[in-house]
């Protein structure tokens, strides 16, 4: 009976080796896979002496099938990950409140299992965590606009009206007829010849203004486009400069001074 117990011990205890052994998770501090990264094979059940209690923002599990949950000794809510990449756990309600994690066997059930989501790219910059990273100083930033729109408006514009400010022959004539009458009226004699002459001449000058169109222009509407950045930059363009060799990458958001890098010059974080 004893020797019958100690092989059933032996065979859990080797089953539990064999899957420590081919299981893999790493956890990330940012969603994303950024920021800092640990990489674990084997049960933890107090992640706050690894420094890393309610750290963790998203996960890689490379092999096997990985319990989480988030409270230390493996309880509290728990659910179980699939091999896949899990770039935020907020959907899953384990943003920053995973305290405890083991490998499980492919025979173990539970309802709280979770599939990675369908389309969930490693990130290409993720820090991992056997490499040792550095500051590189960044020495110039491009911000790449997207397609630009065309915007169009419709404004007065003033047009010079080159036939309507000429002197007005109809309008002198009336303006002198008018201008004799009211001369005429004025004088007598021939100081009312003369009053009569020079009413003429005023009211001829006149009618020859009045016939003008007012400034000798005219106004009209006419629309106008302008070709216009569409919404804030799609990417920025950025040189940096490692080792005394210069580097390009293009990132999602403007950088500071300096980025991160690995040891071959490639941005990490």
């Amino acid at each position: 009976m004893n020797h019958q117990i100690l092989k059933s011990t032996l065979a859990v205890a080797a089953a539990l080796a064999c899957t420590q052994a081919v299981a893999s998770i790493t956890l990330y501090q940012g969603e994303g896979f950024r920021g800092r990264a640990m990489t674990f094979d084997k049960p933890i059940d107090n992640l706050e002496r690894m420094g890393a209690n309610d750290r963790a923002s998203s996960i890689i599990v490379d092999r096997g099938r990985w319990e989480v949950c988030d409270d230390a000794g493996f309880r509290g809510r728990c659910v179980i990950l699939r091999r896949g990449n899990y770039d935020s756990l907020g959907s899953m309600g384990l943003n920053n409140s995973i305290s405890s994690l083991r490998p499980v066997g492919q025979r173990v059930r539970m309802e709280a299992e979770v599939a990675p989501p369908p389309v969930a790219p490693v990130y290409e910059y993720r820090v991992r965590p056997t490499e040792r990273i550095y500051e590189a100083p960044v020495t110039s930033v491009r911000a790449v606009l997207g397609t630009p729109e065309q915007r169009c408006w419709v404004e007065k514009e003033q047009v010079a009206d080159g036939g309507r400010g000429d002197p007005n022959i109809g309008g002198a004539i009336v303006g002198g007829i008018l201008g004799g009458v009211l001369g005429h009226q004025v004088g007598s004699g021939r100081g009312n010849d003369a009053a009569t002459a020079l009413g003429a001449v005023a009211g001829a000058a006149v009618g020859s203004q009045a016939g003008r169109s007012g400034s000798g222009s005219y106004t009209r509407d006419v629309q106008r486009c302008e070709n216009v950045a569409s919404g804030p930059p799609a990417y920025w363009d950025v040189s940096y400069n490692f080792r005394g060799q210069e580097h390009r990458v293009q990132m999602a958001s403007q950088p500071g001074s300096t980025i991160t890098v690995n040891e071959r010059g490639e941005p990490r974080g």
